[in-house]
Parts: structure tokens; sequence; C-alpha cells
């Protein structure tokens, strides 16, 4: 019995390290080429080699900065913007009844179900009536819209578990609506919102096709655009490439790190009763 237990953990283990190894590769790779130039990149693609060539980096750093401060604004205004609105459309939705409501609620579902690439024609033409294209504000605007419906969906179902008892004592206490949200509604579903600007944060950051239809301007360029356009014109420095490659990888890195916990607990707060 022993020796199966022990069979089964190495088994599980050595599972554990494949996976990791596979994840990780890349990532290697990627920080192993931007450390060569082209003549090291040919010989050994995946092996160190010397000298190393850390002016890649300061030249990766060139070409994706303005990309990633762009990318920066938009996404962190949008995601701030969504959350913000999403919290006080799910506590309406949450604690007051109104006419139309099952009705308004289930239409807003069904927007769960369509793809984003629908509405992409009928955006353009608002956004240029609106004389919003190529601009980081009016794209930061589109990027608060896109994913309200499943925030406001999962924020709708955690507020309505919030004892009622809280909310009558608070309207006791003179308490309006947006005093009830901030010292109720927020405080106590904390890992529920940094879930959901996680979770935001990575798709607007990787977003593509919105940056190449509704921006233009080359210094007003996303990082997933401007990414794709790092390749040389006629000769392309895969160091130089790599370099900008993982400089932009490293804003996402941290806010994993720093937010794992939070993502995790608000990921399984909603399976834990009790």
């Amino acid at each position: 019995m022993k020796t199966t237990n022990r069979l089964h953990e190495r088994t599980k283990h050595l599972l554990i390290l494949l996976v990791m190894l596979f994840a990780f590769f890349p990532l290697y790779v990627m920080l192993t080429i931007s450390l060569k130039d082209n003549a090291q990149f040919v010989q050994s693609p995946f092996l160190p080699t010397f000298p190393l060539h850390w002016e890649n980096w300061s030249k990766g750093w060139s070409l994706v900065s303005s990309y990633i401060s762009n990318s920066i604004f938009v996404t962190t205004l949008g995601v701030c913007t969504c959350l913000v609105t999403t919290l006080m459309s799910a506590f309406v939705f949450a604690r007051y009844d109104f006419f139309g409501k099952r009705i308004l609620w289930h239409l807003l579902l069904i927007l769960l179900f369509m793809p984003g690439i629908m509405n992409l024609v009928p955006l353009f033409i608002l956004m240029k009536n609106l004389n919003l294209l190529n601009s980081l504000l009016g794209l930061a605007l589109l990027y608060s819209v896109g994913g309200q419906v499943f925030c406001m969906f999962v924020l709708r179902n955690f507020i309505e578990e919030i004892p009622n008892d809280l909310f009558e004592a608070a309207q006791v206490d003179g308490a309006g609506p947006l005093q009830q949200i901030v010292s109720i509604v927020i405080p106590m579903s904390g890992s529920i919102l940094a879930t959901l600007a996680i979770l935001r944060f990575l798709a607007d950051w990787n977003n593509f096709i919105a940056p190449l239809v509704f921006i233009s301007d080359e210094y007003k360029q996303l990082l997933p655009v401007g990414m794709m356009r790092l390749d040389g014109e006629y000769v392309k420095q895969w160091g130089e490439m790599m370099a900008g490659f993982t400089i932009a990888s490293i804003p996402l890195i941290i806010i994993f790190l720093f937010t794992m916990r939070l993502f995790v607990k608000g990921l399984t707060g909603g399976a834990v009763k009790g």
C-alpha cells in the first residue's frame, strides 16, 4: 500500500514538473534569445551564448515603451470605469424593484452569448459619429463597456447574498445608496472586485482587434498591435524583438505576483458558504 502511494506521489510530482517545464519553456527561450545577436540566434537558438548582448534590452525598451504606456493608461482607465459603473448597476438590480426589471435583466444576459466581433461595425460607426476614433480616451470608454454584463452578473449575485439586515441598519443610520455601496458592499466584495479587475485587465490588455480598428496613429497604438509591428522592414533583429516581448510581459507578471492571493480567494469565495 505504501509503495503504491509513493508511486502515485512520484507520478503526480513528475506530471507537475512536466507541466511547469512546458509552461516556462517559452519564457526561457524568450529570455535567452533576447541576449543574442542574429548570428548567435542562428547558431544556437535555445542555449545561452556569450557574449551577452544587454544592449538589446535598451533597444527593446525604446521599441515598446510608448506602447506599454498607452496600454497601461487605456486599460487601467477602462477597468476602473467598468468596475465603478458595474458595481452601481449591480446594486440597483440586487436591491431595488422597478417596472420591467426582470425583462431588462434577461435582455442584458442575452448579451453574454453574443460574440463581441458582431458589434465591431456598429461600434465603429458610433465611435466615428462621436468623434472618438483614433482617441485613447475613446478606446478607454470602449473598454469600460466591454465585459460589463459578466461583471454585473457576478456582482449582482454576490450582493443578493449579503444579509438584508446590514442594509436596513445602514438605512436607519441615514445612509443612502452610495454610502451603502461604500460602507457595506465594497468591503465585503473586495476579493470579487479584485478578481473581476484582473480578468478585465487581462482581456483588455491582450485585446488586438479594438486598437487595430479604432486607432490609426502609430504613437497612439497599444501593445498587442505594436508588438506585431516590431518586425524589421527587411531584417528581423531577433534579440531586440524578444527583449521587447519580455519587457511587454513584465506588467502582467507583476500583477499576478501581487494579486494572486486575491484572485484565488475571489474565484473560490462563491463556492464556499457559511
